[in-house]
């Protein structure tokens, strides 16, 4: 005994370190994740080549709008200047706008592969540089018409447009953006420098103002674009996340179905493996018990044998309500229906129990309420939840304990079974237990009582069946109470009887 409790232990010790340990890795990966998650700065990237690609996508969609902004200023600027100079200037304008457009257009052909951020980065600030420039040039153009403030009007709304529309167009890239706008800013304020007039230092100043709260703008885009690529990078890599979880369940449950279909052959294979011998057990320790091939002069044999056969019906016993439990759980169980009286179902289970019930000197009472109909469902499953839980209370009632079973309507149309003892009941923390596969209290457990702890489990499965509901209640001390319902759907009210139209005339002349 001491030789094998060693080894069972230091096995014991080993699993429960093991199973201590993948908590702890799950625990830290858990911890991990929320942390990375949950911290701005999780994930360990600039997004520069995201912020690339949303420049180029940008200027390749706003390609067709720039063109016709030229057109307008050109248009408008042409009654102060030189249409020959604004022509030379819209065309040189257009060529770096077609530059940059093509530039993006080769980042979004290229492979993913090949993009280097830093040289495709140094292409986009030249290329916005340029196009800047061509900007800053028209403010550079010499007026013919020198009355009136018009034009003077005129350049400052278009450097705030044209400013307006690079920072919305480059705020992904910072460098662009001042490549794009401090040309035509720049340009601007010194124009307006040039001027004696107190308005063009006005609005030199409003220049330099207006460029400050467009890089402040940019500044705050910018932020804006990398929360949302955060945001996105975060959706997936919970995405892969999950993936990867489901790919995991998937993998678990093959193996779960794979397990249950060894366990449904095992079970099959061993039923029968099992009933064989079981049979010929009980049939030849039934013959020494009774001694039907004549007396046997030794008591203690007759008394083995007798052990031998009530120990093989309680191994048989067993092996039954594993199968249907098994085959319940498999999905394989039907249930062959038909009406039946539950008060027959409950007389005849009753009946079955008195030898148990006299034995242990236990009265059984039985309450029906009157007229009711039959039920539509299996009577040998029926038979089977009655019988067990009629088995559960005469087991754990004392001597000379009662039991009680009632039958009745409920208060929406169905049919109920209550079954109650005053046995010692069962703690509340421990009815979770006693519901469960092979779960057993510990008054089952102190009491030495045989029983395999599925009868409730195979009660609670062939009640669900039928659509039922099961309830237990217990207290210490108190006793216990099952309370199993079948619902208005099972039952089948009595319909009146059917008359023909012949039967119908004849009984109306009679009442005339």
């Amino acid at each position: 005994m001491g030789h094998d409790a060693g080894p069972k232990r230091d096995q014991k010790t080993v699993i429960n370190r093991k199973r201590a340990i993948r908590r702890r890795e799950v625990a830290r990966t858990i911890r991990d994740v929320r942390s990375r998650i949950g911290s701005k700065e999780g994930i360990q990237n600039d997004f520069e080549q995201e912020r690339q690609h949303l420049f180029a996508d940008t200027r390749i969609n706003s390609a067709f709008a720039v063109p016709i902004l030229l057109l307008i200023v050109a248009a408008i600027s042409s009654l102060w200047v030189n249409p020959i100079l604004v022509s030379c200037w819209f065309i040189f304008t257009f060529c770096m706008h077609l530059l940059t457009v093509a530039t993006c257009r080769s980042y979004e052909a290229s492979p993913s592969g090949k993009r280097q951020t830093a040289i495709w980065l140094r292409r986009f600030t030249m290329s916005d540089l340029l196009y800047g420039c061509s900007w800053g040039l028209f403010f550079l153009l010499p007026k013919q018409n020198q009355t009136g403030d018009g034009f003077l009007v005129f350049q400052f709304a278009t450097m705030l447009i044209v400013v307006a529309i690079n920072t919305m167009q480059s705020a992904t890239l910072p460098r662009a953006l001042l490549a794009g706008t401090l040309p035509v800013s720049l340009t601007v304020t010194a124009a307006f420098l040039q001027q004696p007039e107190p308005i063009h230092y006005t609005l030199a100043a409003m220049a330099i103002g207006a460029q400050g709260f467009f890089l402040i703008l940019g500044n705050q885009l910018i932020k804006n674009a990398n929360t949302m690529l955060e945001y996105r990078a975060e959706k997936d890599h919970l995405i892969a996340e999950l993936e990867t979880a489901n790919a995991l369940s998937d993998e678990s449950r093959r193996r779960a179905e794979e397990a249950n279909l060894a366990k449904s052959r095992f079970l099959a294979t061993m039923s029968h493996e099992l009933r064989t011998p079981l049979n010929a057990i009980l049939g030849f320790s039934e013959v020494m018990k009774d001694e039907i091939l004549g007396p046997m002069n030794n008591g203690t044999y007759k008394g083995y044998a007798g052990d031998i056969h009530a120990s093989g019906a309680h191994l048989l016993h067993l092996i039954n309500e594993i199968l249907d439990l098994s085959r319940i759980e498999a999905g394989r169980h039907e249930l062959q229906e038909e009406a039946v009286h539950l008060e027959d179902i409950i007389e005849e289970c009753c009946n079955m129990m008195q030898i148990r019930a006299k034995a242990k000197e236990i009265n059984i009472e039985e309450t029906h309420e009157g007229d009711l109909p039959r039920v539509w469902g299996d009577e040998r499953a029926l038979r089977q939840v009655i019988l067990n839980l009629l088995s559960n209370a005469t087991k754990f009632t004392p001597v000379n304990g009662k039991v009680q079973i009632s039958l009745g309507r409920t208060h929406d149309g169905g049919q109920f079974v209550s079954i109650r003892d005053n046995g010692p009941g069962i703690p509340e923390e421990e009815i979770p237990v006693v519901l469960q596969a092979f779960g057993q209290g510990s008054v089952a457990i102190q009491s030495a009582e045989p029983g395999t702890g599925l009868g409730l489990s195979i009660v609670q499965a062939l009640i669900a069946m039928h659509g039922g509901s099961f309830d237990l209640r217990s207290k210490l001390r108190e006793g216990t109470e099952v309370i199993i319902t079948l619902p208005k759907g099972r039952v089948m009210e009595s319909m009146p009887a059917y008359q023909t139209p012949g039967t119908q005339a004849t009984s109306d002349r009679r009442r005339a």
